[in-house]
């Protein structure tokens, strides 16, 4: 029993570097599948949450809306006191993050929203109340992400 033991004690079986290098060759083909992926999946995270702000706001601006049958009432401090978990800035100023909403409230019927994602995508809502206005529209590009640009955008039914 004792000598069946060192013979496999002694035994140099082991792993050759033929069989070694194939396992880090696949290990390589996996990670070159899954980052992309992942990157992929993380834009699409950051472009969800900027759309969630901006929704977030525009259910802020109709509760003022409610209130006072005008949009012209929607100022930043309004808003910023009805949503406080968002920064609210002017039509001028751009947005820099999907926290910050850029708004332009100039209008009585029509409110126009703009945050920017952390993926460099600004996404717009268009909130059009006037007789023949359509409602909730939205837009998306890639230029200045500020109140006064959302109001030259093209808007569609959704993002």
């Amino acid at each position: 029993m004792i000598q069946s033991l060192r013979r496999m004690r002694d035994r140099e079986d082991g792993f050759t570097l033929i069989e070694l290098m194939v396992v880090v060759l696949i290990i390589a083909i996996l990670v070159a599948i899954a980052i992309p992926t992942f990157l992929g999946a993380r834009e699409r995270a950051q472009d969800k949450a900027a759309q969630s702000s901006v929704r977030n706001a525009l259910t802020a601006a109709k509760t003022i809306y409610t209130d006072n049958q005008t949009y012209v009432d929607a100022t930043v401090a309004a808003l910023g006191n009805v949503e406080p978990s968002l920064t609210f800035v002017a039509s001028a100023t751009a947005s820099t993050s999907e926290k910050t909403i850029s708004v332009n409230s100039s209008a009585a019927q029509v409110i126009y929203l703009a945050a920017l994602s952390d993926s460099g995508t600004c996404f717009y809502l268009k909130d059009d109340l006037s007789s023949s206005g359509s409602g909730a529209q939205y837009a998306s590009g890639t230029g200045a992400c500020s109140g006064t640009q959302a109001a030259s955008e093209t808007y569609g039914a959704s993002w």
